[in-house]
């Protein structure tokens, strides 16, 4: 393979520009700025045919946050994988109404923390309190582990264990805000079979017939773990508000209540212990 400059990959591409540069500067290791200035000398064969190969992976539809190794989530830079669902938008604001709802020195629970991007970012925010965070994946844990390390949160504040749900919580353990993100898209859903999903963990999406299988368990099974006017605060699907906050109400959570996103869809919903 003959070399091109950086300009003429990108502008060959299929891709839209902005992800051809993006891939580029991945490919390289170079910095956006350097490229630019670089733009019309070639560059290594093994660039190129790096590059190449991320281009044809995203053409096929693989996320870029996963050709790219990294997203960005509440302004931190998180490393990403196939492990771990590509965190979205949507779930900044369940890190905001949980930094909100967390009482200063909080003892603080993230089920199914995948990446971290949740309690890292409450983590980093505020530096009074102390988190637990759960997954069932190995896999995933290893990911939320490196995170924390990147960003300089230790594992006296920031505990991570493995287990599905509440089998990773001791019987006798309360904490004063518990949070999560669960799955909650229901199995049939055509989406899990399209575009960028269908490469992320299933387990990660789906949870039942009706999607509300996982937010059934944590919502039984947070009063055993909540402290005395603590709060669970989860994720939720655009159109479960009505349902979540039925389920909330079932296992005898107080003050519930649902927060729309900045699409104004029902996004996440509270409540407290009595």
């Amino acid at each position: 393979m003959s070399s091109l400059s950086p300009d003429a990959l990108v502008a060959a591409s299929r891709l839209p520009r902005a992800e051809a540069r993006r891939l580029l500067e991945h490919a390289s290791g170079r910095r956006r700025e350097w490229l630019m200035a670089h733009g019309d000398e070639p560059v290594d064969t093994t660039v190129c045919e790096r590059f190449l190969t991320l281009e044809e992976r995203r053409v096929n539809g693989e996320p870029m946050a996963y050709l790219c190794g990294e997203r960005e989530f509440h302004g931190l830079a998180l490393r990403i994988d196939s492990a771990v669902l590509i965190p979205r938008p949507e779930t900044e604001l369940l890190v905001d109404e949980a930094r909100r709802l967390a009482p200063h020195g909080a003892m603080v629970l993230d089920l199914g923390t995948g990446s971290g991007a949740i309690a890292i970012a409450l983590a980093t925010q505020r530096v009074d309190l102390s988190l637990v965070a759960t997954d069932r994946s190995a896999p995933a844990l290893a990911v939320a582990h490196q995170n924390a390390l990147h960003h300089g949160i230790s594992p006296q504040r920031l505990a991570l264990r493995e287990g599905h749900w509440w089998q990773a919580v001791g019987s006798a353990e309360r904490f004063d805000l518990i949070v999560s993100n669960p799955p909650y898209i229901a199995d049939t859903d055509p989406h899990l079979v399209e575009g960028d999903l269908r490469f992320e963990p299933i387990t990660a999406l789906a949870s039942g017939p009706d999607g509300l299988n996982a937010l059934r368990e944590i919502a039984m099974g947070a009063p055993a773990h909540l402290a005395s006017a603590g709060w669970l605060a989860v994720e939720h699907g655009w159109n479960q508000g009505a349902a979540v906050r039925a389920l909330f109400t079932q296992a005898g959570l107080a003050d519930v209540r649902t927060r729309r996103d900045l699409a104004g869809h029902e996004r996440v919903t509270l409540g407290c212990a009595p």
